[in-house]
């Protein structure tokens, strides 16, 4: 018999899944614990159209992030610091600053926790740090730091 899985069952499958299962642990089983429904054609064609709009959302969240990534790409960061005399910092730049600093220049906002530096900033120069914007997409800006 092929059943319509309506939560997570151990050792059967997932949650919306379509499996084939013995009459009898259908029946005495699923059915009155209310983890399954028998799969008729409505009940498929409503499974196919879920997993299809969820496709479609998850499209459009890898092309918005993409779009976003080309976006952070192009833009570089200013940043203003007060230094020593041989140019370090007094303390460092961290994601948290440079999020600010994103969102204050260029009205894009990102987590700080995406922001991924190799080294804190500790002295003048310029740097690359890497945004993760979706998972497996990510983009590099561009940052400057300066002395007041």
């Amino acid at each position: 018999m092929k059943v319509i899985l309506l939560q997570d069952v151990k050792d059967l499958g997932k949650k919306d899944s379509v499996v084939n299962v013995s009459d009898g642990y259908a029946r005495n089983f699923l059915f009155p614990r209310k983890a399954a429904i028998e799969a008729s054609e409505g009940g498929l064609k409503t499974i196919a159209d879920k997993n299809n709009s969820v496709i479609n959302k998850k499209n459009k969240e890898v092309q918005a992030a993409k779009d976003l990534a080309e976006k952070i790409n192009k833009i570089e960061v200013s940043i203003k610091a007060k230094t020593g005399d041989n140019g370090k910092l007094f303390g460092s730049i961290t994601n948290k600053d440079i999020a600010e600093i994103i969102k204050s220049q260029h009205k894009i906002e990102i987590d700080k926790k995406k922001i991924v530096l190799n080294d804190a900033i500790k002295t003048v120069g310029t740097y690359q740090a890497e945004i993760k914007v979706y998972p497996e997409i990510s983009a590099k800006i561009k940052i400057n730091v300066s002395a007041i």
